[in-house]
């Protein structure tokens, strides 16, 4: 069973999402808090996960990020990783209030750029008690600098100053395409996108925010909360070397999962894959009573 409702940050934002339940009915059940990457939305393959661990008997919440897709807030392309982090906890706080779902035994799943907000929130938030990681952001400084060369990032660090004095001067900020044509990103979400709130644009200091954010450090704090990352061998976005070696600083119990393909295959060809091995960590770490 499927419900679209809308649940509110602590500021007052609403965010939209669905709770999906197990059709057998019962409960209290096991849940999963799932949220995307930078820009994407909930219907780009989060609700295809969800089918998968509905299935195995969890509850499932999947939600748009604030001033993305169906939720609200005033900054439409804004995309801030610490409040996206804030209202994560929002999510948690929401879905366990609810009389479907058993409080004490709610997961984290994220992807890319919410892959890293999970980490955060699963080493600061003892609430959750199972994380998935799928091909996180770790480093958002190496993710940038490996993505430019020395003259593009000097022009790209000239571009945010000159960005921030315009928007303090009171100025509409600056938009730009979050992907470009020919790149991996685009190519998935021109597909992905169809028939969705998907808008292939963010704020110039959206960028910014992205690539000052360093996820990986938490990633020594998680345990005891069980943690499970799932890669990409050919990962050019996140970058699979940065991932692993973040991941040898995690402590037990972890376990690593590697699957061919580059950043956008856990949407496609590896969905079913990660998917599988997901719900397997969920069911022995949640406890599921089915």
């Amino acid at each position: 069973m499927r419900e679209n409702l809308e649940f509110h940050s602590l500021d007052g934002t609403p965010l939209a999402a669905f709770l999906q339940t197990p059709d057998s009915g019962g409960g209290p059940f096991p849940a999963i808090v799932l949220s995307h990457g930078f820009g994407a939305v909930k219907e780009m393959a989060l609700d295809q996960y969800a089918d998968v661990f509905c299935e195995a008997g969890f509850a499932c919440l999947v939600y748009d990020h604030r001033n993305t897709g169906s939720s609200g807030g005033a900054l439409r392309g804004e995309i801030d990783p610490w409040q996206q982090i804030s209202d994560m906890r929002d999510a948690i706080t929401y879905v366990g209030s609810r009389a479907e779902v058993d409080a004490d035994r709610i997961g984290l799943w994220g992807t890319s750029y919410s892959g890293g907000h999970s980490l955060v929130v699963a080493a600061t938030d003892q609430r959750v008690k199972c994380v998935v990681s799928v091909v996180p952001t770790i480093s958002g400084h190496q993710n940038t600098i490996r993505a430019l060369t020395t003259v593009a990032h000097a022009a790209f660090l000239s571009e945010v100053n000159e960005e921030r004095t315009a928007r303090q001067r009171g100025d509409e900020p600056r938009m730009i395409p979050i992907s470009v044509e020919g790149t991996g990103s685009y190519e998935w979400s021109k597909v992905a996108g169809v028939g969705t709130t998907y808008v292939n644009s963010c704020t110039l200091l959206s960028r910014a925010n992205r690539s000052a954010y360093e996820p990986g450090s938490y990633i020594a704090a998680i345990a005891p909360t069980p943690l499970l990352m799932a890669l990409m061998t050919h990962d050019t976005t996140c970058l699979t070397d940065v991932q692993l070696e973040a991941y040898s600083t995690a402590h037990e119990p972890k376990r690593l999962e590697m699957f061919p393909g580059g950043h956008y295959d856990p949407y496609t060809t590896q969905l079913t894959a990660v998917a599988s091995a997901s719900r397997d960590w969920f069911e022995t770490y949640l406890g599921n009573k089915q």
